[in-house]
């Protein structure tokens, strides 16, 4: 079974659950033709025993002398010479069988139940079944009625009981009429279920077609290798491709898909380890070149010390290196601290502090300096913060937003810093009247995705948002985030959530 194609194996499906559909439709339609039938018949034969009790009274009466039971015997054989279908029976008021016409040894069961016989005569639902004194087993349909009953009788004086399903009956319907009319019904079936089956068939090969053609595009693209482009697709009048797995078309997509995702994997791997190290590089050549560029500003400090500022052109131009240099370690600082943060996935040193404590030395702390903004504390304090984490960490990413708003901040236009809880959280508002945040990095933030992988392209050349990555990787780092706020009177705003000590 498994070596056959899918298509096949559809199509067996197919043809095993039409059959048990037929066999079971033609149980259930036997079955139902047969109910139909008897209660036709008994409908049909309701009051047959009652009228033979009424017109042939003396059917009822004792046999008390050998005439008497001559006449009852010959009364009784003509009602089964007319319709040889049935079975007549008399019936004592216990529902013995006292008498019938036949062979002594005929009548196997001498006691008839008497519920379904008042049941029938109190005008019950049909059809009803009563038993078969032939011993068949099988329940019968019957007529059914009482003795007229006469003076001084206690109890009733019989029951006139009347078999309309005989076996003969049977026996001959099976042979004539039911043999011909099921023949035609098994023919018309089989018909009905040839035709559906070649339907679902062809249903079944148009709607496999695209998947027995992907399964061939699939086993070429494996024998030709990854590299290769290879049309989904065989040409038009090309001959049917090899099979190697019995043309099972699930089986084939199965295996390339297992193959396929092996190749990811490895590919995935392959880029970890390229990440991982190219961050460890990143982190190395932003140490060594600490201590180089270190000493070079330390010499263009000494030789602009020893050249007035607004002396000569040579002024100018060691100030401008100065500055030069010092945003030069300011980059190479932050690539290391970043390749730093993101070669782990914990915080390494924890302390408990105030939070509220650490924004208001960093606000001060830029209060004090020569920056061109002026940066304030705004807002409502909070009361006493307290965080369980990397005090130094947090200080870095909130010195990080606020010297990103002072160099960004138009003239003198203040930098706002305000600090609130919501639930277990406390955010740190920085807002800038600036020109705002790229498109790419606001998106970024706002989504919650990394600003470092892949990193951000400036349009002027160079990698931008180190400070922002420093600052959004603090925060993944002790369980918050990074994220922008609406800014209705233009600017940037950004929320940095941190998780408050329980």
């Amino acid at each position: 079974m498994s070596k056959r194609s899918f298509t096949t194996r559809l199509s067996l499906a197919l043809a095993l659950l039409l059959l048990a559909y037929g066999a079971f439709v033609t149980l259930l339609g036997r079955h139902v033709a047969a109910e139909q039938e008897q209660e036709s018949q008994q409908r049909l034969f309701h009051g047959l025993a009652r009228h033979i009790v009424e017109h042939w009274p003396e059917i009822t009466a004792p046999d008390r002398d050998q005439a008497e039971r001559s006449a009852r015997s010959a009364l009784l054989s003509m009602l089964m010479t007319v319709n040889p279908s049935v079975q007549v029976y008399l019936l004592d008021a216990d529902g013995r069988v006292q008498h019938y016409l036949g062979e002594p040894g005929m009548v196997r069961q001498h006691r008839v139940d008497l519920d379904v016989i008042r049941a029938f005569l109190a005008g019950a639902e049909l059809p009803l079944r009563g038993t078969d004194p032939m011993g068949s087993g099988m329940p019968r349909v019957f007529s059914a009625a009482m003795f007229p009953v006469r003076a001084g009788d206690l109890r009733p004086p019989g029951y006139l009981y009347i078999i309309l399903d005989s076996q003969a009956r049977g026996a001959v319907a099976a042979q004539v009429g039911s043999g011909r009319l099921w023949w035609g019904a098994a023919v018309a079936a089989a018909i009905g279920l040839l035709v559906t089956f070649l339907l679902g068939l062809f249903t079944f090969r148009r709607l496999t077609l695209p998947l027995h053609r992907l399964a061939q595009g699939l086993r070429s693209y494996n024998r030709i290798g990854a590299s290769s482009h290879v049309a989904d697709e065989p040409a038009a009048g090309a001959g049917p491709v090899s099979e190697p797995n019995g043309g099972d078309e699930v089986r084939a997509l199965a295996d390339a898909f297992a193959d396929m995702k092996q190749r990811i994997d490895s590919h995935a791997a392959r880029e970890q380890r390229q990440v991982a190290d190219h961050r460890e590089m990143m982190a190395s050549v932003a140490h060594d070149l600490r201590t180089p560029l270190t000493a070079l500003h330390g010499h263009l400090e000494v030789l602009a010390a020893e050249v007035a500022p607004d002396s000569d052109r040579r002024g100018a131009v060691l100030q401008a290196a100065l500055a030069q240099s010092r945003k030069v370690s300011r980059l190479s600082q932050q690539l290391f601290e970043l390749a730093a943060l993101q070669s782990t996935e914990q915080v390494l040193h924890r302390e408990r502090f105030s939070l509220d404590d650490l924004v208001t030395d960093a606000v001060q702390k830029f209060e004090l300096s020569d920056t061109p903004a002026l940066v304030t504390l705004h807002g409502v304090a909070p009361g006493r913060l307290e965080l369980d984490g990397d005090l130094q960490l947090i200080e870095r990413a909130l010195t990080n937003l606020i010297d990103n708003a002072v160099r960004h901040a138009p003239g003198n236009q203040a930098v706002r810093v305000s600090l609130r809880r919501e639930g277990e959280q406390a955010q740190i508002v920085v807002e800038d009247a600036g020109p705002g945040l790229p498109e790419e990095l606001h998106q970024r933030l706002d989504r919650g995705m990394s600003l470092r992988d892949p990193p951000i392209k400036r349009s002027s050349g160079g990698i931008g948002g180190l400070g922002l990555a420093i600052a959004q990787r603090v925060a993944v780092l002790h369980g918050g985030s990074l994220r922008p706020l609406p800014a209705p009177r233009g600017g940037t705003r950004l929320c940095l959530a941190l998780p408050l000590a329980p």
